[in-house]
This record gives structure tokens, C-alpha cells and sequence, in this order.
């Protein structure tokens, strides 16, 4: 019985519906329940409530508008927010305009009047329980002592200068609204507006009496620390509002006093004009890091690593100042050393508790350091790399120092800083190794559990970052110093032996995986840069390659089977195609004719795959040695002699592969499919008219022994029977045909290629089958192909296009059939042998 669609197919559209119909009926469940729920709710007294767990879904049939009335409160802050804002506008319009109209008393009584009444109503107000009435009424009153204020300079002093009437004034309002905040029933809002007017009077005292820019700085500093006093006994005594208003002010005006200083600092041009903005950061670290003790744990961490920076700012900021320009970055390591060396922030740096005091300084040491490592880390870049750049004049002679072999056109002057940061940072990170290994409770710190594992991953990789800073120096430091060529690539070498030795020590230790990484990295950027290096010198060349080789063949029988080992026997194998491209370029032979000796590295690795068996480093050296062979296809191509030579000395070395049984599937296949590319290039290589007296005598023994392995084994595959023989000679006679005018070649092989069809066909074969027809299908098109280029070139231009898109449109309406018709064939193919 045929199915439209296919029973699968109409399943899964069933299933589809069902599952439609259950999610509709839940809907329209949720929305009954919802209107039991509301005529049950109508039936009783007093509002219905539609904020119920029966709320309709937001999918509900219709239109569902809900009305919330305003609650009492609302609406009440409403209005009395409103009718405070009008009075101001009110008092404001008055005091701008209407002041003047009045004489001096009566502008006093006005004045007195209004604002006595609008401080002293609240008092009042707030007995009675009317706190939202009192609180808007104080706002308001409040207000009104600020056009106080104004009012007294535009009348009664009106020659003061402005600056300072407003800092003597701010000062006094800053007291009165403090004063009226304890007032009985403790209003709300005059406290938090008398800690905003108390950030004015030092900063506007400092603008009126003209005072430098550092005199800010101090102001804006004492002016912090007030602050910070405020919201301690905020804190204590729970006015919250108060103590974030407090904390807000004290992170304006200290980040001000900080960033003054800091500007000052950077811009001093010597030592003793550094000493004045440098007091001011130090007081500013020491400010905050006072501060960390009375703080949150959160905040006890910013105010931590702002008083680090800080203290670390000041005194190196001194330094800096006093050395050239290209040492700034080492004038700040020595203050954050010193800083360390407290024995709170050495014990945060070790082990970085939660809430501990040294936290904070602890990160500013880090910051530091990572910012000069940020610094330097491009220099070690410039050296790692510019080898490559000078990597394409192979052989060219050695240069007489190394700057002249990295090719890099540098400021060598301003990387002379560079090594002794990375010097310092090194032993830095050696110490800190050092402290982090200490027993619990050593310098007053004990590690809690939340920390054991930082220790474990810091004590892991220490070994190998510190090392790699120290190499990072050496490489920078003999570039600075311009040593002899040979000595350059010496010491590379060596580092990059030493990474190889980290790498075999650390991993097996506890943080063996990122720390084996990390110096697997390191030991391959360095090979890669001294292989480029030694490019220069053909002496240098074989003596750092063939160092290279033999350093990562012995790093990989040390390492056990991990993904490190692989790499490192991956590129012990790529340090020996290299070898062997040297000895052609030594031997003077051609691209060519030197090809075929390229091909040693593949047999080598041939040879270790038999000796690996399964251990897991085999594949990768095997597929190592594949993509040699492939290095020496590439400079055969250019001959066809050559390259025939080269397919099949490969097939060769697949075949000896093959002689494995976890090798034979993949690598006779292989073998086969390069011994026929290596006879048909060898036959196009020899200009042969007639490929089939070639052909024939290899293809009818490989069909017989096709036909004898399915008589012993009717489970074989056709492709692996059949194959390779029928392909030896319909590929070589399709290609030769395909350029023959006559008809005597295409008409007997396109007779063979039906007997092959038919013969797959009959036999239910898949390999038959598919190359019997594709050598007949294009045979047909090659011969039909002259009359379609004619009838092409008779038609309209415009055909062309419009028969393709009726195609189009007629397969897209019958997709669904073609593409069953598709599923249909590829099974049918499937079933095939």
C-alpha cells in the first residue's frame, strides 16, 4: 500500500496535532478557572480581586483590561509632592521678582515669617502622624533657606564677593539643616542635604582665596574624610539615607583629590615638585586604607586597592620623575614591593580570603604588576617574532649581531627597561611561590578552604610562569645588548630546552594540565622563532633544526600518554622534514628531482607507527608523516615524471601501513588510490595514445582477485573488490576519450561501461554500478555536447534563463516527492554491495 505521505512522515504530524490540542485545552482551563474564580468573587461583598493565582493567561480569547485604583499612600505623596514643588515655585517667583516692591522690614518680616513657619509646622505635623505632610513641608522650608540666603547677598551684601558669601553660606545652612535634622521626630531629608551642602565650603573657600591646584586636592581630601566619619556613625546609628548620601559625596570628592594628584603627579618634570602631589596620594592610600577596617567586606576590598594604587602612585610617581622616560614603568615596582612586604597584604597575596584587610592592597600589588607586564610582554613579542620576518632569505649569511637577524626596526633605547621588569616581576612571583608554601598560620595568616585551591593552582604554575619570565628577560635583554648571532641562537635554544625540561617535570604535578600547557606554549613559540632564526646560516640551520629534533623526540619518550606528548612527538617528526628539506637545498638537486627524498621523514614515521601500535601517540606522528608526504608532492607537481615517482613511493609507505590491522581499512584504500593516480600520471607523463594496453593487464588480474575475495568473504565490499581495478583502466580511457574526435574509442568504452552497469546492476554491486554509469553519463555528454552548443546558440538569449527558472519552480512545487524519490534511491544505493 502506498502512503502520501509516507507513514513516518503522518506520524509525527499526528503527534504534532495532539500536541497542539493539549496546550489549547489547557488555555481554555486556566481561563474557566479564572471566571469561577471571578463570579465567586462577585458574589461577596467589597472588591473583586483579579490579582489571584487564577489570573487570565496572556493568551486569553478577547480583550482583559484591568484597573487598579491608587492606594491611599500613593496618592497621597502624590499630592503633597506637587504641592511642595508648587510652593517653591512659588517662593521662587516671589524672591526674583517680587522682593524688590518691599521695603527692608518688610522683606526681613516676610522672610522670618514664612520661613519660621514652613521649619516649624513639620514639628507639629509629625506629632499629629502626618510625617508625608511634614517631610513636604520641610523640603519646603528648606528651600526657602536657600533664597534666604540669596536674598541676604542681593541686599544686604551685595559687595561680598560671590565665592565666598557661598562658602561661608553653605557652611551655615550645612549646620542649621543638621541641627534641624535632630529635631523631635527626626525628619528624613534635612540631614542627607546638610552632608551635600558640607561638600561646598572648603572646595569654594579654596576657589575664592585663589589657592593652587594641590590646595583643592588637600580640600577635597579632608573634605572626603568627613564624609567617611559621617557614614561611619550612619552605619552605627541605621539612617540609611544618610550613610549612602555620606558614601556618594566621599567617592566624588575623594576620586577628585585622587585624580588631581595623580595628574599633578604625572606631570611633575623632576623629583621635588613630584614631593607635593606625591604627600597627597600617600595621604589619600593611607585615608583609605584606614578606612578598610570600619568598612563592609566589599567596600573594605575598594578601599583597599584605591589606597594601594594610591600609596603605590605617590612614592613611585617620586621615582618616576627622577629617571628617564623609558624607565617610568619600573619607578612604580619598588613602591608595590614595599607595599607587600606589610604582613597583612603579604598574607592576603597569599592565599585572598574573603574580607580579609589585605585584600585590597594585595590587588593593587597586582594591578602594578600586570600593568608593567602589560608593558613589556610586546618587547619579548618583537623578539619571538622577528625572525619571521627576515625568514624568506633563507641562507643569505649570517648576520653579525642578533638585532640584524630579527629585522625588526625597534627603538632598541626604550626596551632597555623592559628586561628588568620582567627580572623584577619574576623574582616577585618566585617570593610570592615562596610565602604561598608556607604552613597555615606563618606570617600571621591562616589559608581558609576557599583558598587551598588558588595555593594548589599558584604553587602549580609558578614553576613554570616565573622561569618563562626569567627567559623572557634573557631574550630581551640579548637583543638590548646586541650579542653575536651565534650566541643568540644559542641561548634561544637553551630556553627553549629549559621549557621542555618544565614541561616534562611539571606534568605530573597538581596543576599539571594548565601548567603543562603553559610551558608546551612556551617551548613551541621558542622553537618556531629559533628554527626562523637559524634560517640565515646553513651551519645554523642543520645545528638548531637537528638540536630542535632531538629535544622534543626525547622530551616525548619522557612524557607519559597525555595530549603533551603527542605535541612534542608531532614536532620531533616536523623538526625531521625539515632536516630532510635542508639536505635537498644542501644537495643542490632540483624541487623536482629532490621531491622523492622528502619522503624519508614518511617512511620514519611509518616505521614508528609499527613500533607504537595503539598507545595513543600514534596517530598523530602517522598523520604527522602523511602531511610530509604531502610537502613532497607539492614540489613534484611541476614534473609529471617526478610526481608519479612520488605517488608511488607513498602508496608504498600506505601499504607497509596497511600491513597493521588497525591500519588496513584506512591505509589500503589509501594505497590504492595512489598507485592509480601514480599510473595515470605515469601514463600522461609517457604521452600514451592508447592507456587501455596499460591498463588491461593490471585491471583483469585485480577483478579476479576481486571476484576470488568475495567467494571467501560475500560480506566485502564491492568498492574494495572491484574498486580499484575497474577504475585503473575507466578513468584513464574516459580522459583519452574525452579528446579523441573519433567515434571507435567512445563507442567501445561506452559498450564496456554499459556491460559494467548491466553487470552491477544484475549483481546488486554499488562500485559497478556507479562507475559504469558515471563513465556512460559522461560519455553522452561529451558526445551530445557539440549539438547543444549549437541548438544553445540558435535559440533566443532569453530561453536559456526562462527554461532554467520553470525547472525551478516545477521541482520546488514537487519538492516533497523529489526529495522522498532522493531518501528512496540512497537507500536503494545503500543496500548495495
Amino acid at each position: 500500500m502506498e502512503h502520501v505521505p509516507p507513514p513516518a512522515e503522518e506520524l509525527a504530524l499526528l503527534d504534532r496535532e495532539l500536541s497542539h490540542l493539549d496546550a489549547r485545552r489547557a488555555q481554555l482551563l486556566q481561563r474557566r478557572a479564572w471566571l469561577v474564580q471571578a463570579l465567586h468573587a462577585s458574589a461577596r461583598p467589597g472588591p473583586v480581586g483579579v490579582g489571584t493565582a487564577f489570573a487570565p493567561p496572556a493568551r486569553a480569547s478577547g480583550p482583559h483590561f484591568t484597573s487598579r485604583a491608587p492606594s491611599g499612600h500613593g496618592a497621597q505623596n502624590v499630592l503633597l509632592a506637587l504641592g511642595g514643588l508648587l510652593l517653591a515655585v512659588a517662593a521662587i517667583a516671589f524672591t526674583l521678582f517680587s522682593w524688590g516692591a518691599m521695603g527692608i522690614g518688610g522683606r526681613s518680616a516676610v522672610l522670618a515669617t514664612v520661613t519660621g513657619a514652613a521649619l516649624a509646622a513639620p514639628v507639629l505635623l509629625r506629632r499629629s502622624g502626618l510625617r508625608a505632610t511634614a517631610e513636604a513641608l520641610g523640603a519646603f522650608g528648606l528651600v526657602l533657606t536657600l533664597l534666604d540666603a540669596y536674598a541676604l547677598h542681593a541686599v544686604a551684601l551685595p559687595g561680598t564677593d560671590g565665592t565666598a558669601f557661598a562658602a561661608v553660606a553653605s557652611a551655615a545652612l550645612a549646620a542649621l539643616w543638621a541641627a534641624y535634622g535632630l529635631t523631635p521626630g527626626r525628619p528624613v531629608l534635612p540631614v542627607p542635604a546638610a552632608v551635600v551642602a558640607g561638600q561646598l565650603p572648603l572646595v569654594l573657600g579654596c576657589s575664592a582665596a585663589g589657592a593652587p591646584a594641590l590646595v583643592f586636592g588637600w580640600a577635597l581630601l579632608v573634605t572626603a574624610v568627613l564624609d567617611s566619619v559621617i557614614a561611619v556613625r550612619a552605619l552605627r546609628s541605621g539612617r540609611t539615607g544618610v550613610r549612602v548620601t555620606a558614601l556618594v559625596c566621599l567617592a566624588v570628592t575623594g576620586s577628585g583629590a585622587l585624580l588631581l594628584a595623580l595628574a599633578r603627579s604625572l606631570g611633575a618634570g623632576g623629583p621635588v615638585p613630584a614631593l607635593a602631589p606625591g604627600a597627597l596620594l600617600v595621604v589619600v592610600g593611607a585615608a583609605a586604607l584606614l578606612a578598610v577596617r570600619g568598612a563592609p567586606a566589599g567596600s573594605a576590598t575598594a578601599c583597599g586597592l584605591v589606597g594601594g594604587l594610591a600609596a603605590v602612585a605617590g612614592t613611585g610617581g617620586v621615582v618616576r620623575a627622577a629617571l628617564p622616560p623609558e624607565w617610568a614603568v619600573v619607578a612604580y615596582l619598588p613602591a608595590a614591593i614595599a607595599l607587600l612586604t606589610v604582613p597583612q597584604v603579604r598574607s592576603a597575596a597569599r592565599v585572598l580570603p574573603a574580607g580579609a584587610p589585605g585584600r585590597g592592597p594585595a590587588a593593587a600589588v597586582a594591578a602594578v604588576v600586570g600593568g608593567s607586564l602589560l608593558w613589556a610582554a610586546p618587547w619579548v613579542a618583537v623578539v619571538l617574532t622577528g625572525p619571521l620576518s627576515a625568514a624568506t632569505r633563507v641562507w643569505a649569511g649570517a648576520p653579525d649581531g642578533l638585532r640584524a637577524a630579527l629585522g625588526a626596526p625597534v627603538g632598541w633605547s626604550w626596551t632597555m627597561a623592559a628586561p628588568v621588569t620582567l627580572a623584577v616581576v619574576a623574582a616577585l612571583g618566585a617570593a610570592v611561590h615562596r610565602w604561598a608554601g608556607e604552613p597555615a598560620g606563618a606570617g600571621g595568616a591562616t589559608a581558609p578552604t576557599g583558598a587551598r585551591d588558588y595555593l594548589t593552582r599558584w604553587r602549580g604554575a609558578a614553576p613554570v610562569a616565573v622561569p618563562a619570565l626569567a627567559g623572557g628577560a634573557l631574550l630581551v635583554t640579548a637583543a638590548v645588548v646586541d650579542v653575536p648571532y651565534a650566541v643568540g641562537a644559542v641561548v634561544e635554544t637553551l630556553l627553549v630546552a629549559g621549557a621542555l625540561e618544565l614541561l616534562v617535570r611539571t606534568v605530573r604535578g597538581p596543576a599539571g594540565s594548565a601548567a603543562g600547557s603553559a610551558a608546551l606554549g612556551c617551548a613551541l613559540a621558542g622553537a618556531v622563532s629559533v628554527a626562523a632564526l637559524s634560517l640565515a646560516s646553513e651551519g645554523a640551520t642543520y645545528a638548531v633544526v637537528g638540536a630542535l629534533t632531538a629535544l622534543f623526540a626525547a622530551t616525548a619518550i619522557r612524557l607519559p600518554d597525555r595530549p603533551a606528548r603527542s605535541v612534542a612527538a608531532c614536532a620531533a617528526v616536523l623538526g625531521g622534514i625539515a632536516l630532510t628539506v635542508a639536505a635537498v637545498g644542501s644537495l643542490g638537486l632540483s624541487a623536482s628531482r629532490g621531491a622523492p627524498l622528502l619522503l624519508a621523514g614518511p617512511a620514519v614515521t611509518v616505521l614508528l607507527g609499527g613500533v607504537l601500535r595503539r598507545r595513543p601517540v600514534a596517530v598523530p606522528v602517522e598523520l604527522t608523516g602523511a602531511f610530509g608526504a604531502l610537502v613532497a608532492v607539492g614540489p613534484a607537481v611541476t614534473d609529471a615524471a617526478s610526481l608519479a615517482l612520488v605517488l608511488g613511493l607513498s602508496g608504498v609507505l600506505a601499504t607497509g601501513a596497511a600491513v597493521r590491522p588497525e591500519r588496513r581499512k584506512v591505509a589500503g584504500g589509501l594505497a590504492l588510490v595512489l598507485f592509480v593516480l601514480a599510473s595515470w600520471v605515469r601514463l600522461a607523463a609517457s604521452e600514451v595514445a592508447a592507456p587501455e594496453a596499460y591498463t588491461l593487464p593490471v585491471t583483469v588480474p585485480a577483478l579476479v582477485v576481486g571476484v576470488l575475495r568475495r567467494r571467501r568473504d560475500p560480506e566485502a565490499s564491492s568498492w574494495t573488490a572491484y574498486g580499484a581495478g575497474l577504475t585503473v583502466t575507466l578513468a584513464p580511457s574516459l580522459l583519452t576519450a574525452w579528446g579523441d574526435p573519433g567515434w571507435t574509442r567512445p563507442l567501445l568504452l561506452g559498450l564496456a561501461a554499459l556491460v559494467v552497469t548491466l553487470a552491477g546492476a544484475r549483481g546488486r554491486l554499488q562500485a559497478p554500478l556507479l562507475l559504469g554509469g558515471g563513465v556512460l553519463a559522461l560519455l553522452g555528454l561529451h558526445e551530445l555536447a557539440p549539438y547543444v552548443v549549437q541548438v544553445v546558440g540558435a535559440l533566443p538569449r532569453w530561453l536559456v534563463p526562462a527554461a532554467a527558472g520553470v525547472l525551478l519552480l516545477a521541482v520546488g512545487a514537487t519538492y516533497e516527492k523529489r526529495l522522498r524519490d532522493a531518501r528512496r534511491m540512497r537507500e536503494a544505493l545503500g543496500r548495495l554491495r
